[in-house]
């Protein structure tokens, strides 16, 4: 006999950036340490900031949400990953693999996916207590719906009921709730059993009567108002409108970061971002790199040419060539390093158009784009301090050159990265090395001469999961939530 599909819930949102991510990861770690057996789950996302699982990537927000669950992360949480490269198109993975380009106007294919997301779905459950689906954007895209993923168009088909959240903390929460309800068709409105609204600041009594009319112009009961959870900044964010760092103006060192279009795997910033002695400074278009930087991090990019000509195009390179003749320090991640070379290749078009570019020549290296793309979780060895950590590979390319005999790191007992004669300009194809707490003050160390702070990334993120657990316990319907997640139609 087979085993009867797992209770699954659906988490959608009003909107992008509402807080669906956040709420799945505590979800998960509030009902894994009541000792379900749970599994996070997004058909599809639309982010370049991805992971590294040992069968392919994922969302990374899907791998913190695995991390919560106390579980390995694995493709079929995210079968569907949209990788954008620009305004035009997206790289296409799909369970994990590279399965080509998605153009703007072929967006109505991503119907033909559903089969697969349905596949992992069923997979995922079959050792599962629960499931915890995360929405992508709003179920109120109705140009969308006829061949939606998702959202509802999953929840239809996979027969899982939904709950919506709104972000009050944007405005128009009120509306924003109806307005979804008023928009959906009769079936999509059925599936959606509850709302709760994130987000909130001040005193909640206030909002009772914007909770009646809620409920009463959609049917829908609230299953709680969550007030804003201030650790969400020292979690891994989903995308780039999730960026943010509080200015330190005591600290000892500067860290500046030109934020470029198409950055990818910008949570190997999150580190630096609890460190108290380090003012991390992001710079947006239109702004000028400090000139009393310490350190410049190019990072990683999913689209290097175009990264570089919106690097040229804003002034960043004149910028860094004068940091450097100041004798400042540089660190490129990824597309950075790609980028800090004498030249990069595509060839192919693997990302954009083919073409070549000149890049800021600050290591001697240049880097070929290739089809194969690697992919993978790593070891690594930091000689210098003589430390070691864990980090990830996700990159097209090889890139050569004499500065690589000076690599910063060893994987595997090879050396990885390069670096210039006097050891201030550094690159390295290397995701979250520093989230180890050796390696990162060790470099820290490096730029001023003094012993870090001691801050312990890795702690924080598992002390934060469980304050974020705690703080969703204490504002949502806990039972309300578990039961609805028992009563799944059939698809």
């Amino acid at each position: 006999m087979s085993r009867p599909a797992p209770p699954a819930l659906m988490i959608l949102g009003t909107g992008s950036n509402v807080g669906k991510s956040l709420i799945v990861a505590g979800l998960c770690r509030l009902f894994a340490d009541r000792g379900l057996k749970v599994r996070p789950f997004k058909p599809q996302n639309m982010s370049n900031n991805a992971a590294a699982t040992a069968q392919g990537e994922i969302g990374r927000a899907q791998a913190l949400q695995a991390r919560a669950a106390r579980i390995t992360p694995h493709p079929d949480m995210n079968p569907v990953l949209l990788k954008p490269e620009g305004e035009q198109g997206s790289q296409v993975i799909l369970q994990g693999r590279v399965a080509g380009r998605l153009g703007s106007r072929d967006f109505g294919r991503r119907g033909d996916w559903l089969p697969a997301v349905l596949e992992s779905f069923e997979r995922l459950g079959r050792d599962a207590d629960l499931v915890l689906v995360e929405g992508a954007g709003s179920p109120a895209e109705t140009n969308l719906r006829a061949r939606d993923i998702a959202n509802l168009g999953f929840a239809c088909a996979a027969g899982v009921p939904a709950v919506l959240i709104g972000d009050i903390d944007r405005g128009g929460v009120i509306a924003s709730l109806v307005g979804t309800h008023a928009v959906l068709d009769a079936e999509d409105r059925a599936m959606i059993r509850g709302f709760a609204v994130n987000r909130f600041r001040g005193a909640v009594e206030l909002f009772r009567p914007g909770v009646e009319t809620i409920s009463a112009a959609t049917g829908w009961p609230c299953l709680g108002i969550v007030p804003w959870f201030p650790g969400a900044s020292r979690l891994p964010a989903e995308d780039g409108l999730d960026m943010r760092c509080e200015r330190k103006p005591g600290a000892r060192l500067k860290i500046a970061v030109p934020v470029l279009p198409g950055i990818a795997n910008f949570d190997d910033l999150d580190p630096l971002k609890l460190e108290p002695d380090v003012d991390l400074v992001l710079a947006e278009s239109g702004k000028a790199l400090p000139g009393d930087a310490d350190l410049v991090i190019l990072p990683g990019s999913k689209t290097t040419l175009r990264s570089l000509a919106a690097l040229r195009h804003e002034g960043w390179d004149i910028d860094i060539l004068a940091h450097r003749r100041r004798g400042g320090h540089v660190l490129g991640l990824c597309g950075g390093y790609q980028m800090l070379g004498r030249a990069v290749r595509d060839p192919l078009g693997l990302e954009g158009p083919p073409g070549e570019a000149e890049g800021l020549g600050l290591l001697d290296v240049e880097t070929v784009l290739d089809r194969d793309k690697t992919v993978r979780e790593v070891e690594v060895g930091h000689p210098a301090s003589a430390s070691r950590g864990r980090a990830y590979e996700i990159h097209l390319g090889r890139t050569e050159g004499p500065d690589t005999e000076r690599a910063p790191f060893t994987v595997g007992g090879r050396p990885e990265g390069a670096a210039s004669r006097d050891g201030r300009v550094a690159g390295s194809y290397l995701h979250g090395v520093l989230a180890s707490d050796a390696i990162r003050a060790a470099w820290l160390r490096r730029l001023n001469g003094r012993e870090g702070s001691g801050a312990r990334y890795e702690e924080s993120v598992e002390e934060t999961l469980d304050a974020l657990a705690a703080h969703l316990a204490e504002h949502l319907d806990i039972d309300a939530l578990l039961a609805l997640a028992q009563i799944r139609s059939s698809p």
